[in-house]
């Protein structure tokens, strides 16, 4: 798949784009530096406008796009500095409601198409509320495409009066990891739940920023039903944020068998160890958590929220938002019967089988460039 090599063929000079990344989530991080990787690949020139600590995670000069230092604020310095960085542009693609507001302001009065995708949406409560909703507004008419993450992005954006919406092709970041045999996998399985102490009791694991949206008060509401199980199960949340705190005083006083494991950069490798996952958020569109677990064949227990549905199909136990006895018994069930764990083990590989591939969405955003720029 290369529309864009063609350009070179006939003597054009290749696409000139510009990445716009904001303060980037795990997910879209992984997703921009697949497709700076992919895009070099087939001779467009990329520009990444992010901030230096986005570039020293993700290295997106190291796939051979050029990295452009710009913070993630709008004040008029900010994007002036990306006004500078898109004024040679052929197209723009920014990636989330804050980046995009910063591109629509930075190519205000310059006819540059500007390409969207929306990878999550914000969560806000009363004035806020209010004005996340201008912003989806202005952001969703500033561009010429809007890709969503999930069906549900989708039609959000198309209430927020775009012109054109529609669902984007995102592969799974897949780390590459070392192919292990069976008994090194076994072995990095055990040392990992001794090191998280869960040697002779069943591990549950959630993974994700220590926010309201998470849900984690409903897990360890959850958590209160396991105590009565022999052995009780130890669940290890992975993640930093603002409720840590709160989070820790309530384990601690209601005597819960939980463990905050903080921020960690081993998910990978940590998520193997575990025998069920969980995913208990207010709302998700393409959960990472979910894909590195049905990826790794670790069961799934999550919120029917979202776009978790449409992620994994019938490939994990969905329980409702918010309900906790239902949470508690779906988890409770998996760790009674090893063939049902087996089964979404089997379905979960073969769901992540299903996702498009890292060609498959460079393909896609090549098509919707080459439909902007008129491109052959």
């Amino acid at each position: 798949m290369s529309h864009v090599s063609s350009h070179s063929a006939h003597g054009q000079s290749p696409l000139r784009t510009v990445q716009v990344l904001g303060g980037g989530s795990a997910g879209s991080s992984a997703h921009v530096r697949s497709l700076a990787a992919g895009l070099v690949a087939r001779g467009v020139r990329v520009t990444v406008c992010a901030p230096s600590e986005a570039e020293r995670a993700y290295g997106f000069g190291g796939v051979g796009a050029h990295h452009l230092a710009v913070p993630r604020r709008s004040d008029p310095a900010s994007v002036a500095a990306l006004r500078v960085a898109c004024a040679d542009a052929d197209l723009v693609h920014a990636h989330g409601l804050h980046a995009a507001l910063r591109a629509s302001l930075a190519l205000h009065g310059r006819r540059v198409p500007l390409v969207v995708t929306w990878h999550t949406r914000g969560y806000a409560e009363g004035a806020r509320a209010r004005l996340l909703r201008m912003l989806e507004r202005r952001v969703a008419r500033a561009a010429s495409v809007v890709l969503g993450t999930s069906s549900e992005l989708v039609d959000r954006a198309r209430e927020r009066g775009a012109r054109d919406a529609r669902l984007a092709a995102v592969s799974f970041p897949a780390r590459r990891l070392e192919r292990v045999d069976a008994e090194d996998a076994e072995r990095a399985r055990s040392k990992t739940r001794a090191e998280l102490g869960a040697v002779d009791r069943p591990l549950l694991m959630a993974v994700g920023s220590l926010e309201r949206h998470r849900g984690y008060d409903v897990l360890l509401d959850a958590a209160h039903a396991w105590l009565d199980l022999d052995p009780a199960p130890l669940l290890v949340i992975a993640g930093e944020g603002p409720e840590r705190a709160a989070l820790q005083r309530r384990i601690e006083t209601e005597g819960l068998p939980v463990r905050l494991a903080g921020r960690r950069d081993d998910v990978a490798e940590l998520l193997p160890a575990a025998d069920v996952a969980l995913l208990p958020s207010s709302w998700e569109s393409r959960s990472l958590l979910a894909q590195e677990a049905l990826h790794a064949g670790v069961p799934l227990v999550a919120t029917q929220v979202g776009g978790v549905p449409e992620l994994v199909g019938e490939a994990a136990e969905l329980v409702p938002y918010g309900d906790a006895p239902a949470l508690a018994r779906a988890v409770e069930r998996l760790l009674d019967d090893p063939a049902r764990r087996a089964e979404l083990r089997d379905r979960g590989r073969a769901q992540a089988a299903s996702w498009p591939t890292e060609d498959a969405t460079i393909a896609q955003v090549l098509s919707v460039y080459d439909e902007l720029t008129g491109a052959f």
